[in-house]
């Protein structure tokens, strides 16, 4: 499976390129324009508080709901009956008299997009590049978070990490936009190596990004999940609302059928004969074993796990699964 992941697939029947589902190069990369436009179906989404809940019931499910983050406001004399666990031991040093800190609730809730862009991300047999409908997908709960109110920011990450912090209003979707249209270049991309640690490193740096009460968007194929994730992603569960999103292809949930498959990567073509069915077989088994995984994995967590494929509407997919009613969500994998 691993040889078709860093390269765009343009296939033979019955794979065969499918103009009528999206525009070549609408595929291939995103415009500024396109992230705008996902402003459109951004209402469905509201409101992005109960987003969790609903997501949880989509998945099958259940956690503890976290709440806001807290801003320190001011600190005070301790008093009998007060909360040990807030004590401000700087003020209690220097007045030489037990201090608590004060908090007040955050009015805006940081809401931060994490979107993988591992080169093989890069990649599609129909419909558009995954992280293609990554980003898109980031502008979806981006716009939502801005109508609403709330923050957004991101953390875009392959071999690197580009930081966008977490801003109100328009200029805060339009930096995160800008992210995203700079860093979905596939000419680029596809020059990288895959890196093995890059996804585990990411969480690392988004446990010091996001501050406790906010709602994480984490938008990735997943398969840098692995044991060393899980510390990062229960330390995030514990902090922060989450809801992984995971951007799929056709040929990375079901085996193909046997035939001649032209493989590209923008570059270089070269022809694949597929295999024979006890390899198809095979091949199906593998799938089904690595989505397992993802999900008792991220389910060990309390993390909603929702899906989104290289041919979907993305709002509407998303959209959808997250209305879905108690029991009802089953994406076959």
């Amino acid at each position: 499976m691993n040889r078709f992941q860093h390269a765009s697939l343009q296939s033979f029947p019955p794979f065969r390129a499918r103009d009528d589902v999206v525009a070549p190069d609408a595929a291939l990369a995103v415009t500024a324009r396109d992230l705008i436009d996902m402003a459109a179906s951004a209402g469905a989404l509201q409101p992005l508080q109960s987003l969790t809940a609903r997501a949880r019931r989509a998945g099958g499910h259940l956690s503890r709901t976290r709440g806001r983050g807290m801003d320190y406001a001011e600190s005070r004399a301790y008093q009998s009956g007060d909360d040990i666990r807030v004590m401000d031991w700087r003020v209690t040093a220097r007045a030489v008299e037990p201090h608590i800190k004060l908090f007040r609730e955050e009015r805006e809730r940081p809401v931060v997009a994490a979107i993988d862009l591992n080169p093989g991300m890069f990649f599609a047999s129909r419909g558009a590049l995954k992280a293609v409908q990554a980003a898109r997908a980031a502008a979806l709960f981006g716009w939502a978070a801005v109508t609403q109110g709330d923050r957004i920011g991101a953390l875009l990450f392959d071999h690197d990490h580009h930081e966008v912090p977490p801003r109100s209003g328009r200029s805060g979707i339009l930096s995160v936009i800008r992210e995203l249209v700079t860093h979905t270049d596939a000419r680029s991309a596809l020059q990288l190596a895959p890196d093995p640690e890059g996804f585990n490193r990411a969480l690392l740096r988004l446990r010091r990004l996001v501050r406790p009460g906010s709602l994480v968007i984490l938008i990735s194929d997943f398969y840098g999940l692995d044991e060393l994730s899980m510390p990062h992603l229960l330390y995030l569960r514990r902090h922060s609302e989450v809801i992984a999103l995971r951007v799929l292809d056709a040929l990375e949930l079901h085996a193909p059928p046997s035939g001649r498959y032209g493989v590209t990567d923008g570059r270089a073509r070269h022809d694949i004969e597929t295999v024979t069915p006890r390899d198809r077989a095979r091949y199906q088994e593998a799938l089904a074993a690595h989505h397992a995984a993802v999900q008792q994995r991220l389910q060990r967590c309390g993390i909603a796990l929702l899906q989104l494929t290289t041919e979907d509407t993305v709002g509407q997919a998303i959209t959808s699964q997250l209305n879905t009613a108690p029991g009802q969500y089953r994406r076959a994998v």
